[in-house]
């Protein structure tokens, strides 16, 4: 037990520069003392004391604001960031070293019994208010971006944004930066090329047609000048303001 929470605490002060002592940490984390309890909590279920178990996790949810059913498994090294308005749900796995930020849920969409909840593989980190909702697989070394909504598998090592979530794919031509063993922590999910996959290709057919425009006004230009009589010009297309509307 003690060695579990001193290896939670080194985590807090490995990914969180606010954290300027243990003693802090251990302090004043509710995520720390959210492990803390589920610890004891999951110890009682799978003991089958079922109810004391659901007790204490309703004793850590009214203490932290974190909620994590007992049932749930949850890895070493988790850090269970801000934490207010966590949901782990009954049949979630979380992965070991895994960062989880305030308001995130990982919930089941199924009434049936079995597996209604997702599994984080490791170092994944889900930013701030994103939901996971579903039994299936999020890769290892994913980011889940805030906000996001996800209702499908995610690839080990990509970033997924949006609702609901789409997968940013990356030009591998273009990465160049050296590719490490482990990716570095991003921070709330937030990663270099985050924009969400849909606005990119709305931008890119927008910037598209607002081209294909200009070469019809050429073109009407030129036949004007040979005397060719058009009954109707095109209109202009306002590139500018139809990017603002989906930034």
């Amino acid at each position: 037990m003690f060695e579990r929470i001193r290896e939670d605490m080194a985590a807090v002060r490995e990914r969180d520069p606010a954290a300027r002592s243990s003693l802090e940490v251990l302090l004043c984390y509710p995520g720390i003392h959210a492990l803390a309890l589920h610890r004891l909590g999951h110890a009682l279920w799978i003991n089958r004391f079922r109810t004391l178990g659901r007790w204490v996790s309703h004793l850590s949810r009214w203490l932290t604001g974190i909620e994590i059913h007992p049932a749930a498994l949850v890895g070493r090294r988790v850090f269970i960031d801000h934490g207010m308005g966590v949901v782990i749900g009954e049949t979630a796995e979380v992965g070991d070293d895994c960062t989880i930020y305030q308001g995130v849920t990982l919930g089941g969409t199924s009434l049936n019994g079995g597996k209604r909840h997702p599994t984080l593989g490791e170092r994944v980190v889900v930013g701030a208010g994103a939901k996971v909702l579903g039994p299936f697989t999020i890769g290892d070394d994913a980011n889940i971006g805030s906000n996001s909504v996800v209702l499908k598998s995610v690839p080990a090592g990509v970033t997924a944004v949006g609702i609901p979530a789409r997968i940013i794919a990356r030009d591998a031509e273009h990465d160049v930066e050296p590719k490490a063993a482990h990716p570095a922590f991003a921070a709330y999910a937030v990663t270099r090329d985050g924009d969400d996959p849909l606005s990119v290709a709305l931008h890119r057919l927008i910037d598209h047609v607002a081209a294909q425009d200009r070469r019809i006004e050429e073109m009407q230009a030129e036949l004007k000048r040979m005397g060719v009589r058009l009954e109707k010009d095109c209109e202009p297309l306002d590139a500018n303001d139809l990017n603002r509307l989906v930034e």
